[in-house]
């Protein structure tokens, strides 16, 4: 098989080359359903084709079967526009454990959403402003930002700034004085439905003005339940958990349902825990497989097909201000997103049974 070694360098690294194990396979290999997404007369037809064509790999051979893998996804997604939802879905991001990859998946299933033809507004309610900083977004102090809104009361539209990497991807920046927001929201009238008023407030006034309506929310949350974390939940009607594939990263869970639970019973009877991304995925290691059957034993419905492998690229593209999906939109870890986001968003069809 003759195969380009333009991105070569995503796949062959130590952290990213599956092994030959066919439990491994089933982690990292792409669901290849065909969508009725409005596409021309054909085309899912030659896309089928093509992935076809591919020829598979022996397991002996794990580089080579990675990239027939990534080829297949390539030629799936690549051009391909996602069903808008019937409403605006609100996307909660949390997980209290740091380092799982929350502020990742957030920015990077933001811009394979709007990438694919869908309208998608970040809320980085993190101080450590992480979210803004892949959005490519001015997050300097000083500038506009969430905290504004939800101390001051601003309304969320004087915030709102456009990515410039990706049309129809939008941010809400958090700059350094979000740090000081958990203890002055204690004082403040209705602490924990202030980002939800502002929130219902922004889209009540795009439908008024006859612009085009979001179809995605996403909250990217600090590693806490503190208030901030709170007025997350409050926002949302959907809660998406990325857990890595390691053991500690299980241990928080429970207590993060606990809460969950606390909040759907006193403030926000719509939350529900909808989506659980895998994130980090090291085929290589047993303990990695063993996570990914824990979860998904438990979570049979919530879970995610699609893993997030460990990826260079994935790691590499917030010091350039952008995304993986725009920083090299070819590599595993890209391609990992933008299948997840699929899967999101044909999740939301499936459920209503209504497409674009």
């Amino acid at each position: 098989m003759s195969t380009s070694t333009e991105h070569v360098d995503d796949v062959p690294r130590d952290d990213e080359v599956p092994t030959g194990d066919p439990a491994v396979s089933r982690e990292t290999e792409p669901r290849l359903e065909w969508a009725q997404d409005g596409l021309p007369a054909g085309v899912d037809a030659h896309r089928a084709a093509l992935v076809a064509a591919v020829p598979d790999a022996d397991e002996e051979t794990p580089l080579a079967a990675q990239l027939a893998i990534d080829a297949r996804r390539r030629i799936d997604l690549q051009g391909r526009r996602f069903p808008k939802p019937e409403r605006t879905r609100v996307i909660t991001v949390a997980n209290q454990k740091g380092g799982v990859g929350k502020t990742t998946t957030t920015v990077n299933l933001a811009a394979g959403l709007a990438q694919s033809g869908l309208k998608v507004l970040v809320i980085d309610n993190d101080p450590q402003g992480n979210a803004s900083t892949a959005l490519g977004i001015e997050h300097r102090a000083g500038t506009p930002s969430i905290y504004e809104v939800l101390v001051d009361g601003d309304p969320l539209d004087s915030v709102v700034q456009e990515c410039p990497d990706v049309p129809g991807l939008y941010g809400v920046p958090a700059t350094i004085d979000l740090s000081g927001a958990e203890i002055e929201l204690v004082s403040l009238v209705s602490r924990e439905t202030r980002l939800r008023r502002a929130l219902d407030v922004y889209l009540d006034q795009r439908a008024a003005r006859g612009e085009e309506p979001i179809d995605y929310v996403f909250v990217d949350c600090p590693p806490s339940l503190g208030l901030l974390t709170v007025n997350a939940f409050v926002v949302g009607r959907e809660v998406l958990i990325p857990i890595q594939c390691e053991y500690y990263a299980l241990e928080g869970l429970s207590q993060l349902l606990k809460t969950i639970d606390l909040i759907k019973a006193h403030l926000n009877r719509e939350l529900r825990v909808s989506t659980i991304l895998l994130t980090m995925y090291d085929g290589r290691t047993n303990l990695a497989q063993q996570v990914a059957a824990e979860v998904r034993q438990h979570f049979p419905g919530e879970t995610l097909r699609t893993t997030v492998p460990r990826s260079v690229r994935i790691s590499e593209a917030p010091s350039h201000a952008q995304t993986v999906i725009t920083y090299d939109p070819s590599s595993t870890g890209a391609l990992a997103y933008l299948e997840a986001a699929r899967e999101i968003a044909e999740a939301a069809t499936q459920r209503t049974g209504t497409g674009r």
